[in-house]
């Protein structure tokens, strides 16, 4: 089967909550008005003028396109329909006729029927912003409490762009400060080529709280033991983070009291005193909260020690995904752990020099960045983590019982047209390496692996996340990971693997991260 362009769609199947609220209290309407943490002023780092400037662009460019939308859709009069409910369900009609549906329904009292149906488009996909702003502005008449529990729930999950930034418009403009949660859950999901300070959600909390206290607001959500949704306080930690704020995040995290019952941040702490790392995503808190439970009891007192015994220059540097790799080490290759980062460098530049290298400059043609593929491309941005994984890897590979799994399951994949195969190479519990098979959540093509909750879960405590391009032996032109496979790197920020078929007795073996770090190892031969 052929392959796509854009190569391998390596992904991760949707977890059941990621960070789960079990609650449902995340879509519940918060009982108290959000503030910004109270914090010693050398702590609150205000944002500069210019953003507010740009929140004010951005207020203005929202407001002219739902304008205009309403002007050029009000330009003629509603059509009437004969069952006005049964159009209201149908995003495919027109604007014309939705208005005339929600005016024969206008009726006292309003059906319940009637206000359910406006509910559903507000969120539903389809509908056009301006038939949104109506069902908006009578809910608001008739139904204002449900109504906020709507944008609540809705608004971080909405994919019109033109929608989401009308309806924090009208979040502020109406003055709902309880619906802050929502606007910041929303602002914590990125938004490919948009600045986040030019983000609709910003300029709406910089209306209700003001510009310098939009961050402290952040804050204070994420510090809040009350909070009880473990997901919106995650992704406030991820938004900090990514608004540059990490240290002020780790200070905090590390001098500020903790109550017992905060599992979230109990468990932040613990991490970054036990093992040395701090989180940078929702997916690495996972990641922490996982290797604290019970059952990875052995791996996280394995991965303590290790980090005990490093250097306090070394542990500020180390990564989640380094967890895994520092375990390993510390079992095939300890005075690896004493090396420098240049060490290291040079050892695996040796190591790669004499290797073949297959490699296609054009393999992300038309893709936005750089995608380089070769160790020396990446120099600058390689840490200790990164170049002890790949030593490990190529000492992995180099074991023939590893290599003969690994050929043996590319075999298999390639005549199996429906999926990839993927799993996780991790440590058995003789320390030796083992690759297990895991098989997709779902099969769909031949060019994509989706992973499965449960390869998921074990790869937490696996020194690698990898997947095979083996849908025929001369497959060179696929070699390396394709953009769905760098994109599930940069949402795992796992240390992940590609084995592609060069001929029937070679594999390539390519190394790669988040952060478009993609590193060609070179061959694995047959045993």
């Amino acid at each position: 089967m052929a392959r796509s362009p854009e190569g391998c769609q390596t992904r991760a199947a949707p977890q059941p909550g990621g960070l789960p609220n079990k609650s449902g209290k995340d879509a519940a309407t918060p009982r108290r008005r959000y503030g910004a943490l109270e914090t010693p002023a050398s702590r609150v780092h205000s944002l500069p003028v210019r953003g507010h400037r740009r929140a004010r662009v951005v207020w203005a460019g929202a407001a002219l396109t739902a304008a205009a939308l309403r002007l050029f859709s009000g330009c003629t009069q509603p059509i009437a329909v004969d069952s006005p409910l049964e159009a209201l369900g149908d995003p495919n009609l027109s604007w014309r006729k939705h208005l005339g549906a929600m005016q024969a329904l206008d009726v006292h009292p309003v059906e319940p029927d009637y206000l359910t149906a406006l509910h559903e488009m507000m969120w539903r996909p389809g509908y056009t912003p301006a038939t949104r702003e109506e069902a908006f502005e009578r809910l608001g008449r008739h139904d204002v409490q449900r109504l906020k529990r709507t944008c609540r729930q809705w608004l971080p999950r909405l994919g019109t762009p033109a929608w989401r930034a009308r309806l924090c418009e009208l979040i502020a403009e109406n003055g709902w400060f309880e619906l802050t949660p929502a606007l910041v859950s929303s602002w914590a999901r990125p938004t490919g080529f948009v600045d986040d300070m030019e983000r609709a959600e910003y300029a709406a909390l910089v209306r209700l709280h003001g510009q310098d206290n939009v961050i402290g607001v952040v804050f204070g959500i994420l510090f809040d033991p009350t909070e009880t949704s473990s997901a919106l306080r995650a992704r406030c930690w991820e938004l900090l983070n990514r608004l540059g704020h990490r240290d002020q995040v780790i200070s905090m995290l590390t001098e500020q009291p903790i109550p017992a019952e905060d599992g979230l941040l109990g468990d932040l702490r613990a991490g970054a005193v036990d093992l040395g790392v701090v989180p940078h995503t929702r997916e690495e808190i996972l990641w922490i909260q996982k290797l604290r439970e019970p059952a990875r009891a052995e791996f996280y007192a394995q991965a303590s020690a290790v980090v005990a015994g490093l250097s306090e220059r070394r542990r500020r540097t180390l990564n989640v995904r380094d967890l895994p790799i520092l375990v390993a080490v510390s079992i095939h290759d300890p005075p690896l752990l004493a090396a420098s980062t240049q060490e290291l460098y040079e050892r695996l530049r040796d190591r790669l020099a004499t290797a073949r290298h297959h490699i296609d400059p054009d393999r992300f043609e038309g893709y936005p960045g750089t995608y380089r593929q070769r160790l020396r491309g990446h120099k600058q941005s390689l840490t200790w983590g990164d170049l002890a994984a790949m030593l490990l890897a190529l000492r992995a590979v180099a074991v023939p019982q590893v290599a003969a799994h690994l050929f043996d399951y590319a075999r298999r994949d390639r005549v199996d047209r429906s999926c990839e195969y993927g799993g996780v190479i991790t440590l058995d519990a003789k320390g030796r390496f083992e690759v297990l098979e895991f098989p997709p959540r779902f099969r769909r093509r031949d060019n994509e692996f989706i992973a499965s909750q449960e390869m998921l879960d074990t790869a937490y405590t696996a020194v690698f996340h990898f997947h095979n391009h083996a849908q025929r032996y001369r497959n060179v032109r696929y070699a390396g990971p394709g953009i769905g496979d760098v994109n599930y790197a940069d949402n795992m920020r796992a240390n992940c693997l590609v084995f592609t078929f060069i001929n029937a007795e070679t594999l390539n073996i390519d190394f790669y991260r988040h952060g478009r770090v993609i590193v060609d190892l070179g061959e694995v031969k047959l045993p």
